[in-house]
């Protein structure tokens, strides 16, 4: 009998990969919702005091990635994203987790997070402890135009 092990480990990333995460918000957004972020997007964000970026990778390959913010008692998980490939392996909850223990390092004390109306991941965010407290009504503005309601989530770190 084989087992399959799933070894999540997490690194800090920076600018040098900009270029992974670009490749993987290719595969995990889907272009028609408008979520993901240009590469220069991704760079004014990591050039800002207070971002942070983490990667993961799954039994040694790129599988996701988390770029977040903060400032002063409060921060923001800007963008999560797993390859499909590795979705529902852990990957999502490792680099949600990772985000919530560096926002505690910060001495956050809430986080924030936005996600489309609709998404599965916001029943990841829920089973992590966010709760939904707002809505942004067509915040999201697809391929063709199309507006997309976004949900607003927070949880309580410190």
């Amino acid at each position: 009998m084989s087992t399959t092990v799933n070894l999540v480990a997490l690194r800090p990333g920076g600018a040098h990969d900009l270029a992974l995460v670009n490749s993987i918000m290719q595969e995990a957004f889907d272009p028609r919702y408008g979520e993901a972020w240009t590469t220069p997007q991704c760079m004014g964000m990591l050039s800002l005091p207070g971002a942070w970026l983490t990667l993961a990778e799954l039994n040694g390959e790129a599988a996701g990635f988390a770029l977040a913010r903060s400032a002063g008692p409060e921060a923001e998980l800007l963008l999560l994203a797993t390859r499909p490939a590795s979705r529902g392996r852990g990957v999502g909850g490792a680099l949600l987790r990772a985000v919530v223990e560096e926002a505690r390092e910060r001495r956050v004390l809430d986080l924030h997070l936005e996600v489309r109306a609709g998404n599965a991941a916001a029943r990841l965010y829920q089973r992590e402890g966010f709760t939904k407290v707002g809505e942004r009504r067509g915040y999201y503005r697809g391929r063709n135009g199309q507006l997309f309601d976004g949900e607003t989530f927070s949880r309580k770190i410190g």
